[in-house]
C-alpha cells in the first residue's frame, strides 16, 4: 500500500511539475501567433495602400495609350465591359502577399513589343479579356471591317497586353528601356529624352516592360513613353486637336461595325469622352500623383516587409532554456526566458543603448558573520580549541568564534557543503571532509579532505583528490603515533574505509566497510593499528597489519540488538563505550576464543560487557572528560548526563525544548560545556547554571524580513505533512515589545512576498494565487485596512516594488511577466507599459527590468535567479541565484552579459538577498543550508547611477577596463 501510494505521489509530482512547462508553451505560441498575426495585418495594408496607388497609375497609362493610339479605345473597352478591374484587383492583392507578379495590373511581362504593329492601319489582333465568372459570355462573331477576320471574345481572358495598343514606330533606345524597367524615383522626372537619331538604325532586342506592385508606375514611365511616341511622329504636341481627331476617326471605325456589340462601343465612346475629360489638366493630375507617390515610397521605406519581419520573429525566438536579447530601433529590447519574449522599455535618459559599457562595480564584498550550525544531521562538530574559539561549520564554511571576544574567523576552501570535522591531537590542525556537489552540468566535482592550520587557516595538505565518491562522512586522527595517519569514509554505495599519510597525502590501505549508513569513525587512542567503526546496526573492529585490513563484528549476544549505534568513545581503561538507539549506553571488551563453542582456530572476539539505561531515546553523542569522567547527550529527553568512571550518573541537566535534542558536546574544562543541538544552535553553560544560546540558526528555507517600525513574518511553506502551517497567514510584530500587533489571512495559498510603500501608508501584500492585495496602514503600523486587490497576473506573485511617490507598483510573477500597477487609482493595471520606462522605484527587488536585464546568464530558464537587490545608494545590485553564489554587479546593468563580482560560501541555492539600510553590508540567505552569510561592503566610488548611466551612453566617455574577479 505504501509503495503503491509513493507511485502515485510520484506521478501527480512529476504531472504538477510538467504543467508549468506545457502552461509555458502554449502561452508562448500563442504570443507567437498574435504576432504574425499582427505582422500579416500590416502587411495586408500596406499591399492594399500599393495596389491603390498602381490602379491610379493603371487608369492614367490607359488614358495616355488611348490618347497615342485611338485604336487601342476598343480592347479597352472591352477589358471595361468584362470587369477586368474587379478580377484583376483580386489577383493584385494576392499576388502582393505572395510576392507574384500578376498580368492582369498591367504588368506586361512574358511578352514583347513584336513586328505586329508594323504600320498605323495593321489591323488590331485577338486579344482575350479577363471576365469574372458570374460575367462569361459565349464567344460572338464580330462583323468585318475591310476584309479583316472578326474578333471573338472568349469566355475567359488571360490579361491585357497593352503593348499591342501601342502604335507603330521605332524599337525602344537602350535609355528609355532602362527607363521602363526601374521605378524612375522622384530625382529622374525631369530627364530629357536621348538624341532622337540614337541607336534607330540598330535592330533592339525585344522589350519586356513590367510594372509590380513593389514598384509603381511612375509619372516618369509615362511621359517616357509620350516622348517615344512623338519621336515616331505619331501625335505632335503642336496639334492640340490630334488627339480628337484620332478619336473621332476611331469612332467612325467602330461605328460601322453592328451587331451584339454595339452597346460595347457604346461604352468605349462614353469612356473616350470621360478620359477626355480628365486629360483636360495634365499638369494637376501630375502633381497629385507625383505627391501620391513620394507618400507610398516614404511609408514603404518605414515599414519592412511581411517576409523579412517574420524572418525577424523566427530568429528571435529562443529555444526553452535560452536568454537572447533584441533590440529594436531605440525604443525596446527583448529578451527571451523559455522561448518567451519580454518586452523591455529603454529609459529617455539613454541616447545610444548599443554604446553602453558595462563593468563590474567598483565595491567588493568580504564575509564578516555566520550566522548558523548545522546540528539537523551532523555529528562530532563541535570542537573547542586552546585560542578559546569553537570549530563549527555551516553551509561551505568552517567558522572560529572567538566566545569571549565574539568574533569569527572562517576557513572558505570548502566548495560544497562541509559534512565532519576532526581536531588532530596537538589542538591546532583540523581535517574537514565535504559533499561532491555538481558543475553547471551535472558532472560531480572532485573533492578531497582539507587539513589545515587552525591558527593561520592555511591549507597544508589535501588528502585524496578525485578518490571519493559523493562525498566524505566521517574523518578521524590517529592518536598513538601523533597524528601520522588519517582515516577516511567517504559516501559511496560500499563507505569505502582509507587510510592515509597525513605528511606525504599517500593512501597506506584502503577497503570497503558496509552498504549501510556508517556514523562514525575512530582510533584506538592506545594503538593506531586498530580502528572502530559504527553505524546502523553494526559496530566493526578494524586491524592494520602488513598494509591489510582486517574487520571483526561486534558481537551483541544475549543483548538486544539496537537499530543504530549513533556513537561510541574509549575510556580510560581502553574499553569501548556505545551509544545506541535504544537510550542505552553498552560496554564492549575483548574475550578469550571460545574455543568449546567455535572449535579449534577460533580467535578472540569483541563482546557486550555491560549494558547501561543511560536515556529515553537514543544516545546521540558520548564525550569523555579528563578526570575520567563521561557526559552522554539525550534525543528524545534532551537531558545532559554526567557519568562517573564506573557510569555512575553524579548529575543532569535538560536543556529548553526550542533548542531541540541534544546532537554534540565540547567540554570547554570540567565545569563549562559547549553544546550543539538538532535545532541548530550551540549552548553555552553548566549544570548549575544552565545553558544559554550563543549560535543560533534557522531550522528550515529561510525569508528576509522587511520592517517599518515592525516587523512583517509570513509562514514558510511546510517541509512535510508533519509539520503543518497556515501557509496564507502573516503577522505584525512590533520590534520593542514583540507583542502581535496584526494578523490577517489572503487567499489560500503561500504568501511569497511583502512590501511597505515608502512613506508606509500601503502595505502590498504577494500570493501565491496570483494576486496583490493592498492594505492601508494607519495608526503608526498597527491598524491594517484591506483597500484593494490588483488582479491580472496569470501566475503566482514573485516579486514587487514600490515607486518613489507610492502611487505605483511593479511585480514580476512565476511566468516572467512584469505588470505596472495604479494603486492610487484604485488597485488599476496599467496596459500602456510603455508609459513606466522612466519611472523612478523606490527600491528594485524585481529580477525582470530593463535596469537588471544583464544579471541574467545565457541559457537561463527563468529560475536561475531566485532574487536581487539595489542598493540604496542605487550603485550596485547583489544577486541570488541557483547555483549557490552571490554576486555583485554596477547598477544599471541593463547590457546582457554584464560582468560581476562573484563569491562563494553558500551550499545551497540562494534564497534571497537584502542590503542593510547604510549599504555598509549584504545579507544572504541559503535554502537548504538554512544559513546566513553577513557580507562586507569594501570599496566604491563617487557618484549614483543615474550619473553613470548618463555617462555611458555617451559616445564621448570612455572608461578603463575593469579587472574582474
Amino acid at each position: 500500500m505504501d509503495s503503491s501510494t509513493n507511485s502515485l505521489d510520484d506521478v501527480s509530482a512529476d504531472s504538477s511539475a510538467e504543467f508549468p512547462d506545457r502552461a509555458s508553451m502554449m502561452e508562448v505560441r500563442l504570443q507567437a501567433q498574435e504576432d504574425e498575426i499582427t505582422l500579416l495585418k500590416s502587411s495586408l495594408a500596406d499591399a492594399l495602400r500599393r495596389l491603390r496607388i498602381h490602379d491610379q497609375v493603371l487608369q492614367l497609362l490607359k488614358q495616355q495609350v488611348i490618347a497615342v493610339n485611338p485604336s487601342a479605345a476598343r480592347l479597352l473597352s472591352q477589358a471595361c465591359c468584362s470587369d477586368c478591374s474587379s478580377s484583376s484587383r483580386k489577383l493584385s492583392s494576392s499576388s502582393a502577399s505572395d510576392g507574384i507578379r500578376h498580368p492582369a495590373t498591367s504588368q506586361l511581362s512574358d511578352t514583347t513589343v513584336t513586328n505586329a504593329n508594323s504600320s498605323a492601319s495593321t489591323d488590331i489582333q485577338t486579344v482575350p479579356a479577363t471576365v469574372d465568372q458570374s460575367t462569361q459570355t459565349e464567344s460572338t462573331p464580330s462583323c468585318q471591317d475591310s476584309g479583316q477576320d472578326r474578333v471573338p471574345l472568349h469566355g475567359r481572358v488571360q490579361s491585357l497586353q497593352l503593348e499591342d495598343a501601342l502604335v507603330e514606330g521605332p524599337s525602344v533606345s537602350e535609355g528609355n528601356r532602362a527607363k521602363l524597367h526601374r521605378v524612375p524615383g522622384m530625382e529622374e522626372e525631369d530627364e530629357e529624352p536621348e538624341d532622337e537619331g540614337g541607336g534607330r538604325g540598330e535592330q533592339e532586342k525585344d522589350l519586356t516592360w513590367a510594372s509590380s506592385v513593389e514598384e509603381p508606375i511612375q509619372p516618369t514611365t509615362i511621359r517616357g513613353l509620350q516622348r517615344e511616341d512623338l519621336l515616331d511622329g505619331s501625335c505632335s504636341p503642336e496639334d492640340p486637336g490630334s488627339a480628337s481627331a484620332s478619336f473621332k476617326s476611331s469612332d467612325q471605325n467602330l461605328s460601322c461595325r453592328s451587331g451584339p456589340l454595339s452597346p460595347i462601343h457604346e461604352r468605349e465612346k462614353a469612356l473616350v469622352r470621360r478620359n477626355s475629360e480628365k486629360l483636360g489638366n495634365p499638369e494637376r493630375q501630375r502633381k497629385r500623383l507625383d505627391k501620391k507617390a513620394a507618400s507610398s515610397a516614404n511609408l514603404l521605406a518605414r515599414s519592412p516587409s511581411l517576409e523579412n519581419r517574420a524572418k525577424e520573429l523566427i530568429a528571435s525566438a529562443g529555444s526553452p532554456g535560452s536568454r537572447r536579447g533584441t533590440y529594436s530601433q531605440g525604443q525596446s529590447i527583448k529578451m527571451f526566458i523559455r522561448g518567451r519574449p519580454i518586452t523591455m522599455y529603454i529609459p529617455s535618459n539613454i541616447q545610444n543603448y548599443d554604446e553602453l559599457k558595462m563593468e563590474p562595480p567598483s565595491e567588493r564584498l568580504e564575509l564578516d558573520w555566520v550566522y548558523g550550525y548545522r546540528g539537523r544531521d551532523g555529528r562530532a562538530n563541535l570542537y573547542f580549541l586552546p585560542t578559546g574559539e569553537a570549530v563549527y561549520f555551516i553551509a561551505c564554511v568552517i567558522v572560529l568564534y572567538h566566545i569571549n571576544n565574539r568574533t569569527q574567523r572562517h576557513y572558505r576552501k570548502h566548495t560544497d557543503c562541509v559534512r565532519c570535522l576532526t581536531l588532530h591531537p596537538d589542538k591546532v590542525r583540523v581535517a574537514s571532509g565535504q559533499t561532491a556537489g555538481v558543475d553547471k552540468d551535472g558532472k560531480p566535482l572532485q573533492l578531497c579532505v582539507y587539513i589545515w592550520d587552525s591558527t593561520t587557516l592555511v591549507t597544508l595538505q589535501q588528502i585524496g583528490p578525485g578518490t571519493f565518491q559523493r562525498g566524505v562522512g566521517s574523518v578521524a586522527f590517529s592518536f598513538a603515533d601523533a597524528g601520522s595517519f588519517l582515516c577516511v569514509i567517504d559516501d559511496s554505495n560500499d563507505h569505502m574505509l582509507s587510510l592515509w599519510d597525513c605528511t606525504k597525502g599517500t593512501k597506506h590501505a584502503e577497503i570497503k566497510t558496509t552498504n549501510e549508513a556508517v556514523f562514525a569513525v575512530e582510533f584506538n587512542p592506545r594503538d593506531s593499528t586498530n580502528i572502530i567503526t559504527c553505524g546502523k546496526s553494526h559496530v566493526y573492529f578494524w586491524t592494520l597489519s602488513g598494509g591489510q585490513l582486517t574487520k571483526k563484528q561486534g558481537i551483541f549476544g544475549k543483548y538486544k540488538k539496537p537499530k543504530f549505534i549513533q556513537c561510541f568513545v574509549f575510556s580510560l581503561t581502553g574499553d569501548v563505550l556505545t551509544g545506541d538507539s535504544e537510550g542505552n549506553i553498552m560496554t564492549w571488551g575483548k574475550s578469550a576464543a571460545d574455543i568449546k563453542t567455535l572449535g579449534k582456530g577460533a580467535k578472540e572476539t569483541y563482546q557486550i560487557m555491560r549494558q547501561t539505561k543511560a536515556h529515553e531515546g537514543s544516545v546521540f553523542t558520548l564525550c569523555t572528560l579528563q578526570g575520567g569522567g563521561l557526559l552522554s547527550g539525550g534525543g528524545k529527553d534532551r537531558k545532559i548526563i554526567r557519568w562517573s568512571a564506573d557510569l555512575a550518573p553524579e548529575r543532569e541537566c535538560e536543556i529548553p525544548e526550542k533548542f531541540g535534542a541534544v546532537r554534540t558536546i565540547a567540554a570547554m574544562d570540567e565545569e563549562e560545556l559547549l553544546v550543539g543541538t538538532t535545532r541548530n544552535a550551540i549552548l553555552r553553560g553548566t549544570f548549575s547554571d544552565g545553558f544559554v544560546a550563543i549560535v543560533q540558526g534557522h531550522v528550515d528555507e529561510t525569508h528576509i524580513l522587511k520592517y517599518l517600525k515592525s516587523v512583517l513574518f509570513s509562514d514558510s511553506p511546510p517541509v512535510s505533512s508533519s509539520t503543518p502551517c497556515n501557509t496564507d497567514r502573516w503577522m505584525v510584530l512590533d520590534l520593542l515589545t514583540r507583542e502581535v500587533v496584526s494578523e490577517s489571512t489572503d487567499g489560500n495559498e503561500q504568501l511569497s512576498v511583502m512590501r511597505y510603500s515608502p512613506d508606509g501608508s500601503f502595505l502590498a501584500v504577494g500570493s501565491h494565487d496570483n494576486f496583490i492585495y493592498i492594505y492601508s496602514v494607519t495608526e503608526s503600523g498597527r491598524r491594517y485596512t484591506r483597500f484593494g486587490k490588483c488582479n491580472g497576473h496569470s501566475s503566482f506573485i514573485t516579486h514587487l516594488d514600490w515607486s518613489k511617490d507610492g502611487k505605483y507598483i511593479m511585480s514580476n510573477s512565476g511566468d516572467y511577466e512584469i505588470l505596472y500597477w495604479d494603486i492610487a487609482a484604485g488597485c488599476k493595471l496599467l496596459r500602456n507599459r510603455f508609459e513606466s520606462k522612466d519611472r523612478e522605484w523606490a527600491s528594485y527587488t524585481c529580477v525582470l527590468g530593463f535596469h537588471v536585464m544583464g544579471v541574467w546568464l545565457e541559457g537561463s530558464d527563468g529560475t536561475d535567479i531566485n532574487a536581487l537587490c539595489r542598493s540604496h545608494n542605487e550603485k550596485m545590485v547583489a544577486v541570488a541565484d541557483d547555483f549557490c553564489k552571490v554576486h555583485l554587479f554596477q547598477y544599471p546593468c541593463p547590457k546582457l552579459k554584464a560582468p560581476s563580482h562573484k563569491y562563494e560560501g553558500h551550499g545551497s541555492h540562494v534564497t534571497n538577498v537584502c542590503f542593510t539600510h547604510s549599504d555598509s553590508h549584504l545579507l544572504s540567505i541559503g535554502g537548504k543550508d538554512t544559513c546566513i552569510l553577513q557580507w562586507k561592503v569594501i570599496g566604491g566610488g563617487v557618484g549614483n547611477s543615474r550619473e553613470r548611466l548618463a555617462s555611458a551612453s555617451s559616445t564621448s566617455t570612455s572608461s578603463p577596463e575593469p579587472a574582474t574577479s
